[in-house]
């Protein structure tokens, strides 16, 4: 019977590798604007959950793995001393379609507004939007990964989405 635990927890393991390291590494990354840097975070994430009892992290896995994440990724900044910007490279997210080479640049613009907006909200709201929004998580497990109370992580999404709408607003895009 423990070969079998054994074996159902390294599958459940590959399983939220499968499903969770690209969206982890995305997430370290724009923390650490290294993707080597992300890599290795996710990394000691994985390593981690491979150390915890499959039954204490189960029912909120993705949480967990986002703040352990979260809280290894701001380790290496305290360690390092700096905080990144948004690389350029993030603008080929609408690239995805084929749109007329006039249309792409004019997407590449929009979705560079957008980011120089969110780039300009407080790091707190920037965090939560990005988890809500680039993640799909929900609030629930925006408090769990952060540490702000699901109400606080309401207001900052409110109140972060209510800027950006202001300042894209001035340059005719909508949020």
């Amino acid at each position: 019977m423990g070969t079998e635990t054994n074996r159902d927890d390294k599958e459940w393991i590959r399983a939220a590798l499968d499903q969770y390291e690209g969206p982890l590494i995305r997430y370290a990354h724009r923390f650490l604007g290294s993707i080597e840097s992300a890599r290795d975070v996710v990394q000691d994430t994985f390593l981690k959950l491979c150390a915890e009892r499959s039954q204490q992290v189960r029912d909120h896995l993705p949480a967990w793995l986002f703040r352990v994440c979260r809280n290894r990724a701001l380790d290496v900044l305290r360690k390092e001393n700096r905080m990144s910007q948004l690389e350029d490279t993030e603008l080929a997210v609408l690239e995805n379609q084929s749109p007329s080479p006039s249309e792409q640049l004019d997407n590449k613009q929009k979705v560079h507004h957008v980011y120089k907006a969110l780039g300009g909200l407080p790091s707190n709201q920037q965090e939560v939007i990005r988890l809500k929004f680039q993640e799909g998580l929900s609030y629930r497990e925006i408090s769990e990964i952060t540490g702000h109370s699901i109400s606080h992580v309401g207001v900052l999404i409110h109140a972060g989405m209510k800027t950006l709408r202001q300042r894209l607003s001035h340059d005719s895009l909508q949020v």
